[in-house]
């Protein structure tokens, strides 16, 4: 593939994006770990995964066939350096903390070949402060993919200031073999999705506050009036209000005053109303 030959991956988080970027590369036929410090949340995960696996099966998008063998592709595994020792490729799905992903980097590439790509699922932060934790800041990549990876049709490659063009191809040519559309764009803040994305659902929050329309009709017009596949304050609820919020201030910081939080995304994460995951946000679940 490219100049990296995939046989391993593993995968760093067993959340929502890690265990769903897990099936992905199973599905694409490779020996697959999914890891995460966590033995609950890593059990959780391998189930999720299976039952996503199941459903796809039952909408005719996997052969019933496949199953076993996709399934047996994925093992869970607790320990950071066994979980890399052998990939070829590692992909962090971690919380979005600059510090953490910084800190697993620099465990990650103590333990993971020396020819292994290392992929970043960060949606807005700065790739290339986070591969120079890594004992190879070549090899860093960042690898955005969208909620949920199964689905989503994108996948964001953003190539650090020191990412080699032989790693970018590499991870271009993983996402094409993962099923995805692949957009590369260089390590700038927010990207080209989130930079885009955030600013969109910012201003909606502003209408909101201003009066102008109810959630659902700001939505609505967005989602018929441009064909937005969902509007902006329930994508906001999807990904969560918390995550919105560290973005903004992160592209606030870097970009200046049009990202600045608007107070009623302030106000809902305050009172712990975080999105679809909490039961209520710009809506209530």
């Amino acid at each position: 593939m490219g100049s990296i030959e995939i046989r391993r991956v593993a995968v760093l988080g067993a959340g929502t994006m890690g265990h769903g970027i897990a099936q992905l590369s199973a599905r694409a036929g490779w020996e697959t770990v999914l890891f995460d410090v966590n033995a609950g949340a890593l059990e959780r995960g391998l189930g999720k995964l299976v039952e996503s696996l199941e459903k796809a099966v039952q909408k005719g998008k996997l052969p019933a066939a496949e199953l076993d063998a996709v399934r047996t592709r994925v093992r869970g595994e607790t320990v950071l350096a066994a979980a890399v020792r052998e990939a070829d490729v590692v992909i962090e799905a971690v919380p979005e903390s600059l510090e953490l992903k910084k800190r697993l980097f620099a465990d990650v590439s103590a333990s993971c070949p020396s020819h292994a790509l290392l992929g970043t699922n960060t949606s807005s932060l700065p790739v290339t402060e986070i591969a120079a934790a890594a004992a190879r800041p070549e090899r860093v990549v960042g690898l955005h993919f969208f909620n949920p990876p199964p689905v989503m049709p994108l996948l964001e490659v953003v190539a650090g200031e020191r990412t080699l063009p032989e790693v970018v191809e590499g991870a271009r040519a993983l996402g094409v073999a993962m099923g995805k559309e692949v957009v590369v764009v260089r390590d700038s803040p927010g990207f080209a999705t989130s930079r885009l994305g955030l600013a969109l659902s910012l201003e909606a929050m502003r209408m909101l506050e201003e009066g102008v329309a109810s959630a659902a009709e700001i939505d609505r017009a967005m989602e018929l009036g441009y064909g937005h596949p969902m509007g902006p304050l329930k994508l906001t609820d999807l990904v969560g209000l918390d995550v919105r919020l560290a973005i903004a201030e992160h592209l606030a910081r870097e970009l200046g005053e049009r990202f600045r939080p608007p107070q009623v995304l302030r106000r809902l994460v305050r009172a712990g109303k975080l999105g679809k995951k909490a039961g209520e946000g710009f809506y209530k679940y």
